[in-house]
């Protein structure tokens, strides 16, 4: 949290407005926010109404005055003014891959909040597991900052990624990742990756931190929060695939050869319902060896 010098308050104050605002939002950032107010005793502000404005942060109303919280773009739209000061530790921040949020009130920058995205344990392993899976494309699509999205890509071996993206943003990458490459799943958990999600070859929720509308949006819902399971669900899915292949193959190729050999008169209609009735649990039985299925045959 930095204070900026020019507006006259101190950080605690900054911390308890900023508080105040992401109180009643659900997302990452704003939970990282009112975590760090309450851990260091700082009150939240009430706030009389708060506005979220998708992509670039969110609008408050505090004691009668506007209160803006969200990226350098929505600062611009705000016509905010940002001492030149503020600025340099801002780039600053930037360069050690840091993500920030400023805090306004009114037309006056009063606050600049620097976080720091903190990795999931499971998520350089999930990578490399997608990756001896077969997976040879791993893209991550956000919002934040291109400093701070090369320094996590790099850190868990992803293979691109593409930053200061707004919701409509990543739509678009998906439809343009979906013409080239055929099929693309997409992972997401927020409202901003909805419309991703539903555009994707195959859309994949966080089925603990997901939002409502991203959980009923995709297709395959990752229970309990745990990245590790999707290579297990990539792996199970191409196991489905190929018993679903060998079963049509199975019950096609059974009756075309009891057609032929019914109608030739090789067998009677009894030894050939006997064979009907036999390939069915045959089919039954292949199928069952999906339940023996583990992460370890990815």
């Amino acid at each position: 949290m930095v204070a900026i010098q020019e507006s006259g308050r101190k950080e605690a104050d900054v911390l308890s407005i900023a508080a105040g605002a992401e109180s009643r939002s659900a997302h990452p950032l704003a939970r990282a926010i009112v975590r760090s107010a309450q851990t260091q005793g700082v009150p939240a502000s009430v706030m009389d109404e708060v506005e979220s404005l998708t992509g670039r942060g969110l609008r408050a109303v505090s004691n009668g005055k506007t209160i803006w919280i969200g990226n350098r773009k929505l600062m611009d739209e705000a016509m905010v003014t940002i001492p030149a000061d503020a600025l340099q530790k801002a780039d600053a921040l930037q360069q050690t891959g840091k993500t920030l949020m400023w805090i306004a009130e009114e037309k006056t920058a009063i606050g600049l909040i620097a976080l720091a995205d903190t990795l999931r344990h499971e998520a350089a392993p999930t990578m490399k597991a997608l990756k001896g899976a077969g997976v040879a494309h791993t893209i991550m699509l956000t919002g934040d900052n291109t400093r701070s999205a090369s320094a996590i890509a790099h850190e868990i071996g992803l293979t691109e990624y593409r930053a200061d993206l707004m919701p409509e943003d990543k739509l678009t990458v998906i439809r343009d990742l979906v013409k080239e490459y055929g099929q693309v799943a997409m992972i997401g958990d927020g409202v901003n990756d909805a419309p991703a999600l539903a555009n994707a070859t195959v859309g994949i929720a966080m089925g603990g931190a997901g939002t409502d509308v991203a959980l009923e949006t995709a297709d395959v819902a990752l229970m309990g929060d745990d990245l590790s399971k999707l290579p297990f669900a990539v792996g199970l899915g191409r196991a489905t695939r190929a018993i679903i292949v060998q079963n049509l193959f199975i019950s096609l190729g059974v009756i075309a050869l009891l057609i032929i050999t019914s109608l030739t008169g090789i067998v009677s209609i009894g030894i050939a319902i006997i064979f009907h009735e036999g390939s069915t649990l045959v089919v039954v039985a292949n199928a069952l060896r999906l339940l023996g299925y583990s992460s370890s045959k990815v």
